[in-house]
């Protein structure tokens, strides 16, 4: 099929032909937003039925594609989506990335252009919580602003609408009809702004914004953290766990180690804490290659964006990485010191407050001094949870995919 074909519009005003249902693309980014749009396929055609226009029959398709999770510009990821439209003839597409989408100076959560029936959504500017349900009520309110208009008037007739069915969800009736998704605590406390443009950008219609640059940045710092999946970054600790416990354990049997476990104080030991964690970040970052040089970065700004997201994603994995180091300690310190032996080397009698110091000492000495030399099990595991590294992998396969 010819590209350039304009694809089958659905008349705002009539049904469509009965003998064929209006399609529905979703165009997500692989990994994390594939996996949702494609456990929300199923749901959407009746929800669709309700909320947008239930004269019609509705059907969605997904289709995965890397060029989503690899461009970092909103028009040009429309311009994309839009032939996408076309070669399927699909009525409407959304696509769902997973980068964060900066113009003049805020983050926006999704757009959407009504002369080519296309939109696009940022995943990590939800946040953390809630992704799969925010993601549903987004689709159902950007086709029915592609369905039915974004004018004033046409956000009256649909609120109106709304408020008299009994199929909307109580979320989304009334003035649902001009918000992105439901009333929650965390749209509250950092609200999601819906925008007409006076002059058309780039034919977008609508636009959804916050306009917050504080609430923007803890929302999209957030999602991409979770977009990273920290938890399966863990996993490539197990070396460095056995190393550490090893180099510790050594460290258990002396009388020195105790005595000096005595003389300190909390705060002593919070320093020591966050100084190993810290150093086992910066060690990580150094040795797979993870940050991303401002130099030669296309935006300065998302660059740094990426490196923070990078620190507190290993950040995440190092906290479990030392709370699951800290318990064999404990276990370790309860078995093989006995209390009179310690009471005997300390001059002082002894209990679990004690017990529960000498871990955490033991904790992060041995992350500083063993850990530090160890390998993590899995490189591709680490980088796979950084967004440049996913960047490069996708900008390599798009261009294979061109070349074949």
């Amino acid at each position: 099929m010819d590209e350039t074909q304009p694809a089958r519009q659905v008349s705002r005003d009539q049904p469509g032909d009965p003998r064929r249902p209006t399609l529905v693309g979703l165009l997500p980014a692989p990994e994390q937003p594939a996996d949702i749009a494609e456990s929300l396929a199923g749901q959407l055609p009746e929800l669709l039925a309700d909320y947008v226009d239930d004269r019609l029959a509705w059907d969605v398709q997904v289709v995965v594609d890397p060029l989503t999770g690899a461009m970092e510009d909103s028009d040009s990821i429309i311009d994309k989506t839009e032939a996408y439209k076309h070669q399927r003839e699909w009525d409407y597409v959304i696509c769902i990335t997973d980068l964060p989408i900066y113009k003049e100076r805020r983050y926006m959560v999704a757009e959407a252009s009504m002369a080519r029936c296309s939109a696009i959504v940022s995943l990590p500017a939800f946040g953390a919580t809630g992704i799969r349900q925010r993601l549903r009520e987004s689709i159902l309110q950007l086709v029915n602003e592609m369905h039915h208009g974004s004018s004033e008037a046409a956000r009256e007739r649909q609120e109106r609408r709304t408020e008299a069915s009994d199929k909307v969800s109580d979320d989304l009736r009334g003035e649902g009809a001009r918000r992105l998704m439901g009333h929650r605590l965390f749209e509250s406390l950092i609200p999601i702004h819906r925008e007409t443009p006076e002059h058309a950008e780039g034919n977008i219609d609508v636009r959804f914004v916050t306009r917050s640059r504080l609430g923007g940045s803890l929302r999209i710092l957030s999602g991409m953290v979770r977009a990273n999946r920290p938890w399966t970054v863990f996993p490539a600790f197990r070396s460095v766990i056995a190393v550490a416990f090893a180099t510790g354990a050594y460290g258990l049997i002396f009388p020195t180690f105790w005595k000096l476990n005595d003389s300190y104080g909390g705060s002593r030991l919070v320093v020591l804490m966050l100084t190993a964690m810290i150093a086992m970040v910066i060690w990580i970052m150094l040795a797979h290659g993870l940050w991303e040089p401002l130099r030669k970065a296309s935006s300065r700004h998302i660059a740094r964006l990426y490196n923070m997201v990078t620190v507190l994603t290993l950040s995440t994995a190092v906290v479990f990485y030392y709370g699951v180091l800290y318990l064999l300690f404990l276990f370790a310190v309860y078995l093989f010191v006995p209390a009179s032996l310690l009471s005997q080397n300390l001059g002082h009698a002894v209990g679990p407050a004690n017990y529960l110091s000498l871990a955490w000492l033991a904790s992060s000495l041995a992350t500083l001094a063993g850990a530090l030399g160890a390998g993590l099990e899995d490189d591709t595991t680490v980088l796979n949870a950084t967004y440049g590294y996913r960047q490069r992998r996708r900008n390599k396969q798009m261009r294979q995919d061109d070349g074949d």
